[in-house]
């Protein structure tokens, strides 16, 4: 397949090229866009074929579900029923962002898209491409991030091309994603609301304006109800491994210098490490957003280095925390290393 890459202003949308894109989804075809979150490879969600090109794209699972994106309040009626009284109230405040419900599904709604469940998650995105896109396909569009399973999501076209060149219709290049995480997934089928997947929207946020919200610290993953809660996300190609505290993980660099080893970290913390360290910063402290931001694209950074393991830093699971810690935990497919002695088993484990 060939892929057509297409550059679109993310403030003032052509509308000629978004025409086009439109075309795309209309015909059954697959098209990457932007979002405020990351990238999204999105099809035709009333289309059960279209939705089957997305999974075999992505390699994805196909017991998987995937996200509704719709660009109206009035779209929402065609894809969901019973959507509680409270949650519609807020919904003009809460959307467009990086918020998505999941409510009991419209039978127009390809089963493929939903994974077979009755249930489907809608959000709708916060940026101008993803909505004009929405609006001209005349549709809501089924989108899980753009890349391939299991790997980083995108944040940036240049990710997308990486991963999805020659297995998609068009590729929208529209710059960086604000968030550079996904958005917050609460399932509204029922009360009390449940947190599937924390994200850009913080749990202290949501709850001022739905109330009480459970988090419960495990789901059941033998049925996913929504995405990232089943398989392992986000994954660099090499090893990864999280160091919980400061202390250590400067012990840590120090144990691992003159190693093929890199330290993912904070600005404040590379500048403790010093210069015989090789570390990929992910921002200053300051701004917790930042270091959100910029994860995904250092775990891809990560796979470019000569390093044959990553070490990253743990962070305070407070705010964005909550979803930057739920990522990189994903990330690494194991708990955080707690003490020198585990350290310097994984170490010595790499260097034989």
């Amino acid at each position: 397949m060939r892929t057509r890459i297409v550059a679109i202003d993310p403030v003032r949308p052509e509308a000629g090229r978004i025409a086009l894109a439109a075309g795309i989804i209309k015909k059954g075809g697959l098209v990457a866009f932007p979002t405020e979150t990351v990238y999204g490879i999105g099809a035709n969600a009333f289309d059960p074929k279209a939705c089957l090109k997305i999974f075999r794209a992505k390699g994805r699972p196909a017991d998987n579900p995937l996200i509704v994106h719709i660009s109206s309040i009035a779209q929402l009626r065609s894809v969901a029923v019973s959507v509680p009284r409270d949650i519609e109230r807020v919904l003009g405040v809460l959307w467009p962002g990086p918020v998505t419900f999941v409510f009991k599904k419209s039978s127009r709604v390809a089963k493929e898209a939903t994974a077979g469940l009755d249930s489907v998650a809608v959000r709708m995105p916060a940026h101008p491409i993803a909505l004009r896109l929405i609006e001209a396909s005349g549709v809501p569009i089924a989108a899980p991030s753009a890349n391939t399973s299991s790997r980083p999501s995108p944040t940036d076209a240049r990710h997308v091309i990486h991963d999805l060149n020659g297995k998609v219709d068009m590729i929208i290049d529209g710059g960086p994603a604000l968030f550079g995480i996904e958005s917050t997934v609460i399932d509204a089928t029922k009360k009390p609301y449940t947190l599937l997947r924390p994200g850009a929207f913080t749990l202290e946020e949501l709850r001022k304006y739905i109330g009480e919200i459970t988090a419960p610290s495990e789901h059941d993953a033998s049925r996913p109800r929504a995405p990232g809660m089943k398989y392992r996300h986000y994954a660099p190609r090499k090893r990864l491994v999280v160091v919980e505290g400061r202390s250590l993980l400067i012990k840590a660099a120090g144990i691992a210098r003159g190693r093929k080893v890199a330290v993912l970290c904070s600005d404040e913390l590379a500048r403790q490490l010093g210069r015989g360290a090789t570390s990929i910063r992910l921002g200053s402290e300051r701004n917790m957003y930042e270091i959100t931001r910029n994860l995904f694209g250092a775990l891809r950074s990560l796979d470019r280095t000569k390093a044959e393991i990553g070490l990253i830093q743990s962070f305070p699971k407070s705010g964005i925390g909550f979803a930057l810690m739920d990522r990189i935990t994903r990330a690494s497919g194991s708990a955080p290393l707690s003490s020198e002695k585990a350290l310097r088993k994984v170490l010595e484990q790499r260097s034989k």
